[in-house]
This record gives C-alpha cells, structure tokens and sequence, in this order.
C-alpha cells in the first residue's frame, strides 16, 4: 500500500514538472553578433602632392677670356638678366683671347650637357662653326654675343655694330691730328670678328673720306698688354713722323699707352677702344685723347634675355646693337657715360 502512494507521488511530480516546463516562455533566440564595423576606407585619398617647382633653365655662357675688366662687366649683365628671368647661368672663358682650343673644349662640355640655350663669344669666328652645327642638331639654341662667327647658326648676336664705331674712331682721328699724316693700329686679332670689324671700320673711313691721312700699319698683340706695348714701340721707332695710334681693345691701347710713355711720344694723338682703369686714367690726364665705349654689362644682359626669349618661342632680330659711345675727358664723368664704364 505504501509502495503504490510512493509511486503515485512520483508520477505527480514528474507531471507537474513537465506541465510546468511546457508553461515556460521559449527562451529568446541569442542575438546575431553584431556584424564588424565596416572597415574604415583603406587610406583617405592622399592630397595631391604640391607639384615640384619648375627647373630653371640652364644657360652657359661661354666669353672669349678673362683677360680684361670688359668681361667681367658682360659677366655681371648676364647675371643680373638670370635674376630677373629666373634662369641659371654659368659664365666662363679660357686666360687669353688667343686659346681657341681651349675655348672649343669649354663649348663641347656646353653643348654636352644639353642647356636651354647658349650664349657665346668667339674667339674665332669659323672654328666653332663645326660644333655650333652639332649644338643645332640637338635644338640647343646659340645667341652669339660681342663677337659673332661666320655662321648664320646664331639665332641673334647682341654686340656693338664695330665698324660703325671704328668709322667713328677714325673720324674723330682725323680731326685731332688736323686732317693730315700718319696714323697706325694695334687690334687684338683678325679672327674674331670684333678684331675684324673693328680694323675694317677704322680703315675703311680713312680710305674713303680722308686722302691726306695714311695708316702705316696694322699690328695685332692678341689683347696682351706687354705683346701690345712692344709692338706700339716698334712702330712708334719705325715711323717718326707718326701723329696717332689707334688702340682696338682694351689690351691693345695699353699697350700703345705704354709704348708712348717709355718713348717719350705724349705728343701722340692716341685713341682706344672699351674702358678699364688704366685707360680711365690715361683719358683723364691728357695721355689719351678719348674712346670708344661700348655696354658690357647691356652685351651680357641681352644675351641671355635673348636665349630665354628664344626658349619662349619669341622670333629675334639677327642682331642686337647694344650701342657704343665717344668719351674724352671732357665727357668722362657724363651720367650716360659713366653707367656703361667699367674700371
């Protein structure tokens, strides 16, 4: 009997057990992880790197020496051109006007290093032709300056007009020694085509306006001053009749200066070319009777506009006077003179 109530209670329990478990809310469903964040863009869009600055223009310029202070004024026009033009410019020239080899090799280290442009003074006007043939092929253009060549390879050259200005030279000759005698020059070379022009201009004037006056010789010292001043001596001892010598660079007219002093010829009417301290100085004392100057520092300025304006596409006139002016020491301190003198 108690066995059967035991069981009794037994299956009771377990009913009520399962009724209550079937009464049971169903347990919620775990919720789903919530998905990742969304990866963050990879990497923001880099800003765009600020463009680099543009690479100025390289423009060798290549003089015909450093002998005299002229070059150093052309120098310093280049320079001041770059800064205005933004450009870069080297500015170079072999010890004498007399080194054409040397200056051939500076222009083919130029043209090797593929510059926007070249500005270049030859020191003789057909040697450089082959390698100025070579720098056209490779669309380098050349600006000639002071001293063009025998080419048309040049797109300009910014100079003096030299025969204009020895004409002038050989004018103002004539009127200081009274329209009659003799006269002789020392040029610096007949191979560039400053000494050409400038010993053409001076002769040819003489020849055809001035029948009483006659050149008894031409010499050229290759703008060395001692190579000048033995030379002037030379012809100063071979013609005492001698009234004027006309000196066409700045070596050359120093020498002559020289010559006329150790030989006592102050009574020489003497006539140079370009500036410098010692001719300043000759001028001013009575020694010189005046010059020719030209504008160094507006020959190396207009060089290198000239190329940068080549580079920009601009069409440039085949030549570009830079002018020249007669000084003596009457005129010397003149504002317009002193701005294109160098000492």
């Amino acid at each position: 009997m108690k066995s059967r109530k035991l069981l009794i209670t037994i299956f009771g329990v377990l009913a009520i057990t399962a009724l209550l478990a079937a009464c049971a809310p169903a347990a919620a469903p775990e919720e789903a992880a919530p998905a990742e964040e969304e990866a963050a863009p990879a990497a923001e869009e880099a800003a765009p790197a600020e463009a680099a600055p543009a690479e100025k223009l390289y423009i060798p310029v290549i003089s015909k020496g450093f002998m005299h202070a002229f070059w150093l004024a052309v120098e310093k026009g280049a320079e001041q051109a770059a800064v205005d033009y933004g450009v870069t410019i080297t500015f170079e020239g072999p010890e004498t006007e007399a080194m054409v080899d040397k200056q051939m090799d500076m222009l083919q280290a130029a043209i090797d290093k593929n510059p926007a442009g070249i500005c270049f003074a030859a020191v003789d006007s057909k040697a450089a032709i082959p390698l100025l043939e070579q720098a056209k092929a490779k669309g380098i253009p050349i600006v000639a300056f002071d001293s063009g060549v025998d080419s048309d390879i040049p797109l300009a050259t910014a100079a003096t007009d030299n025969v204009a200005a020895a004409a002038l030279a050989a004018d103002k000759m004539v009127e200081l020694i009274g329209g009659a005698g003799e006269v002789a020059i020392i040029a610096h070379d007949n191979t560039s085509r400053t000494g050409i022009d400038r010993v053409v201009g001076f002769t040819e004037r003489i020849a055809a306006k001035y029948p009483n006056v006659t050149i008894v010789d031409t010499q050229y010292g290759g703008g060395d001053q001692l190579k000048s001043t033995d030379l002037a001596k030379a012809i100063i001892q071979a013609n005492p009749n001698l009234k004027g010598f006309f000196g066409a660079n700045e070596g050359s007219i120093i020498g002559v200066l020289n010559g006329a002093k150790e030989l006592n010829r102050t009574d020489l009417v003497i006539i140079g070319y370009d500036s410098g301290q010692q001719q300043i100085a000759a001028i001013k004392s009575g020694l010189e009777a005046g010059a020719i100057t030209q504008n160094p520092i507006g020959i190396g300025y207009k060089c290198v506009e000239a190329v940068v304006k080549a580079v920009n596409g601009e069409t440039l006139p085949k030549f570009i006077d830079t002018g020249f002016m007669w000084f003596d020491a009457d005129t010397i301190d003149n504002p317009e003179i002193v701005a294109v003198l160098y000492e």
